[in-house]
């Protein structure tokens, strides 16, 4: 039997401009989404009016997930295989289609992370990216296609060498 595991929040609009949704234009898009134990994130529609662009949208927050859940799978795959990963960065991105009704879906992902190793089989880190794409909760959940185009280099990271001033954290000489 599968193990179960609950997820929870709360979604609070926070958008009445006094009128509640009388007229389509008339309301924020604004919103909280809290979990219990965690920094409230605020929300907002991407695609209507009276949106905030400074906060997170639904759209955002799904390829945060797709990206995040492959890069902690990745991360975790590396390190029981004694590949030695120092820095990661992914540059997601997806499309979303709206149809003339105004309804829409997304229908495709890429992410595109970029892996800087310091020591193990840098041929092994890129096929333990199809593994950590097959283990993904998120990407196995939605109903369309995400692709995942690794970089893999090894070696010193040329934009945190030793001479940078903003590294902290001990160096090796």
């Amino acid at each position: 039997m599968a193990r179960q595991h609950v997820y929870r929040c709360t979604v609070r609009w926070t958008g009445d401009l006094g009128r509640g949704t009388r007229e389509y234009r008339g309301y924020s898009r604004d919103h909280t989404v809290h979990v219990d134990g965690k920094p409230t994130l605020l929300g907002s529609s991407g695609l209507s009016p009276n949106r905030d662009d400074r906060r997170y949208t639904p759209d955002d927050l799904l390829v945060a997930a797709l990206s995040s859940c492959h890069m902690l799978w990745y991360l975790h795959l590396c390190s029981e295989a004694g590949v030695v990963v120092v820095a990661y960065e992914d540059r997601a991105e997806a499309i979303l289609e709206i149809e003339a009704d105004g309804s829409g879906r997304f229908t495709e992902a890429l992410l595109r992370p970029r892996v800087r190793l310091a020591g193990g089989d840098p041929e092994a880190a890129r096929r333990l990216h199809e593994e950590a794409h097959r283990k993904c909760f998120i990407a196995r959940s939605v109903n369309f296609p995400v692709r995942c185009e690794p970089e893999v280099a090894t070696g010193p990271d040329p934009s945190h060498g030793a001479a940078d001033p903003s590294r902290s954290g001990p160096r090796s000489t």
